[in-house]
C-alpha cells in the first residue's frame, strides 16, 4: 500500500512538472529518490509472502496466556509466556506455510498459513488442522529458554 501511495505521489508530481526537458530540474534528484523508494522491494510489506520465517517474532494468546514466539537465523524457535518457557523446536517454510516441529512433544510437524504481515501488523493464521490463531508480528527479539 505504501508503495502504491508513493507511486501515485510521484506520478502527480511528474504530471505537474511542465518544465522544458533542456532545463535542469532542481527537484529531479529528489523525485528520482522517491521513485526508487517506491519501486524498492520491501520484504516486510503487508501482503508480501515470507520467503523465510527466520529472524521474526510473533505475539499471540493461547489458553488465555500471552505468548511471544521468536525464530532465530537458523530456524530454531522458542515460545515463552512472560518468564515461563512454553515450547521450542525448529521451523521451516514449506509451500508457503510455516511448519513447526516441537522438540518437547512427539506430535510431529504442525504447519500454519503465512499471514503476510509486516512488523507491527495483526492478522490471523490457520493450521493444516483448521485451527485459527490471531497473531501480531513484532520487531525481531531473540529469546532464550
Amino acid at each position: 500500500m505504501r508503495s502504491l501511495i508513493l507511486l501515485a505521489a510521484v506520478a502527480a508530481i511528474a504530471g505537474c512538472s511542465q518544465q522544458p526537458a533542456a532545463e535542469p530540474d532542481a527537484n529531479a534528484a529528489a523525485d528520482a529518490n522517491v521513485a526508487a523508494d517506491a519501486n524498492a522491494v520491501d520484504a516486510n510489506a503487508a501482503g508480501t509472502a515470507l520467503a523465510q520465517i527466520n529472524e521474526t517474532t510473533w505475539e499471540f494468546t493461547e489458553d488465555g496466556k500471552p505468548m511471544q514466539e521468536s525464530i532465530d537465523a537458523k530456524g530454531n524457535y522458542i515460545v515463552n509466556s512472560g518468564k515461563e518457557h512454553i515450547d521450542h523446536g525448529t521451523v521451516v517454510m514449506k509451500d508457503g506455510k510455516a511448519c513447526f516441529t516441537s522438540a518437547m512433544t512427539k506430535e510431529g510437524e504442525d504447519c500454519w498459513s503465512d499471514p503476510k504481515l509486516a512488523v507491527g501488523e495483526s492478522g490471523e493464521t490457520t493450521s493444516d488442522k483448521g485451527e485459527k490463531l490471531a497473531i501480531k508480528r513484532t520487531a525481531y527479539v531473540p529469546l532464550t529458554m
